[in-house]
């Protein structure tokens, strides 16, 4: 039967599914089709799963009996950074050709408990590597509202899967922004969570103090219920929490909107970006919301701190793929010569870039100048925002400084592709929740690009950030 997915939502298919009016099967054929004709186009998919029929009629049987949770039957794309057992996994990485993962990741337990059908492993920038997944070994993802532009990064291929309906929902990975700036690209709706609140179990590390895995979706209540599902405290991750949520006050004292203006307003910010969030500002005092300037006079650092502390924690993390164990190999004449091919040629380039930044700043002579310092001033600009957050609820920022840039546009220019990171890598250096919405469109040479709007939350105010978001949305 045919299906329109343009409207769907979680709780819609799920009131669908109850009622009979399709099957999950239906629904599983429906995306799969979407899949078939798109996906060789714009690259989101590295591997569609051969059992999607199958875990759909697990999914209806499971309905039939009574037994189905909201997820249950939800089409869900992975990023191929998270491990499902006996299912390729690589971070579209040529070191990992080949390996399959021997158990689940702990936001798989929990999705397969809820009955979701998985469709497939999406590309990525590898190792989560950038900002345009052009750093993946198997292509470009392409941004389907403008094939020649970049979905974002580093979690593209889910959203571009989800831009195009090649899936109702899928999962990211979130470093710096990397869930956040692809929503943006795509016109979608992008949550990282509070550090620790979704365990890292079987999320392949890049910056162990930096990651956390969310959700990108096309609706807030969509990517609501992925994190009431995934979050909570997991003994196989220390630096996971039992996340004290805060209730949402949106009334009957409206909620105080705070914006850092000077850094929103700074130089490089594109002229479209800056009208749509003066625009978006007076939607949310057209609401009742009080927006009032706030000074963070080190959130201009925090991209700085970030490029120390990333690459270090990166460095050290990828250290164990050493293509002896799994994965790509090449020999040479000796041990350190194998180590030298197989990681010279298994990490592509951007990787291979950081590794040698962050064991530099690691290295001897250079800790103290680089790593400590990078260190103590993340806890003044994390002191920084706990003040703020005294005097307002949430933080208003562009959630990028520019619509989709071109494919190739930034590829020779490191430093340009790292600052379209400037507003999101804030939350992840204080450990704290954002969601970027969609906030409308630029018209760039006769394409419409979306364009994001982000809040910013203290630890535990993904309830606040939810309520805000929904109300934005009806404007």
């Amino acid at each position: 039967m045919k299906i329109d997915l343009n409207t769907l939502t979680i709780r819609k298919v799920h009131d669908a599914l109850i009622k009979g009016e399709y099957s999950a099967v239906d629904l599983a054929r429906s995306y799969l089709s979407e899949i078939e004709m798109k996906n060789k186009d714009l690259n989101a998919y590295l591997e569609v799963y051969d059992d999607v029929l199958e875990q759909a009629i697990s999914a209806d049987k499971r309905i039939k009996n009574g037994n189905a949770t909201l997820l249950t039957g939800i089409p869900v794309a992975v990023k191929d950074n998270i491990l499902i057992k006996g299912r390729r996994a690589g971070s579209a990485s040529k070191i990992l050709e080949g390996y399959t993962a021997s158990y689940d990741a702990t936001v798989i337990s929990k999705l397969k408990d809820a009955g979701v059908v998985f469709l497939g492993r999406t590309n990525m920038d590898e190792f989560a590597m950038g900002g345009s997944t052009e750093n993946s070994a198997f292509g470009t993802s392409k941004n389907p509202h403008d094939i020649s532009r970049v979905p974002g990064g580093s979690s593209g291929g889910s959203a571009v899967a989800v831009a195009s309906n090649m899936a109702l929902v899928a999962l990211g990975s979130d470093t710096g922004g990397s869930i956040r700036q692809p929503a943006s690209f795509c016109g979608l709706v992008g949550l990282k969570p509070t550090y620790g609140s979704v365990s890292r179990h079987g999320l392949m590390a890049m910056a162990s103090s930096l990651d956390v895995i969310g959700s990108i979706a096309k609706t807030v209540e969509d990517a609501q219920i992925i994190f009431d599902c995934i979050k909570g405290r997991d003994p196989m991750d220390s630096t996971s929490i039992d996340l004290e949520t805060k209730p949402s006050t949106l009334s009957p004292k409206p909620l105080v909107v705070g914006v850092p203006r000077a850094f929103t307003e700074s130089e490089g910010i594109d002229k479209s970006v800056i009208e749509n969030f003066k625009s978006s500002l007076e939607i949310l005092k057209k609401q009742g919301f009080e927006v009032v300037d706030v000074s963070l006079p080190t959130i201009e650092y925090s991209l700085a701190v970030y490029y120390i502390i990333m690459p270090a924690e990166a460095s050290t993390n990828l250290s164990r793929f050493d293509a002896v164990k799994y994965g790509f190999h090449k020999a040479g004449k000796n041990l350190l010569e194998d180590y030298e091919l197989s990681r010279g040629e298994g990490f592509g380039k951007e990787v291979r870039r950081r590794i040698i930044l962050g064991t530099h700043v690691l290295s001897s002579g250079y800790y103290d100048a680089y790593y400590n310092k990078a260190v103590s001033a993340r806890e003044i600009i994390i002191e920084d925002f706990a003040k703020v957050f005294k005097s307002v609820d949430v933080i208003a920022t562009p959630t990028t400084p520019s619509p989709a840039f071109k494919i190739g546009e930034k590829s020779d220019n490191p430093l340009a592709m790292y600052l379209a990171d400037i507003f999101t890598v804030s939350a992840n250096i204080a450990s704290i929740p954002a969601i970027s919405v969609p906030s409308g469109f630029a018209e760039v040479e006769g394409k419409k690009l979306p364009l994001g709007l982000q809040f910013i939350a203290p630890s535990g105010g993904e309830e606040t950030l939810f309520a805000l978001s929904k109300n934005f949305l009806k404007k």
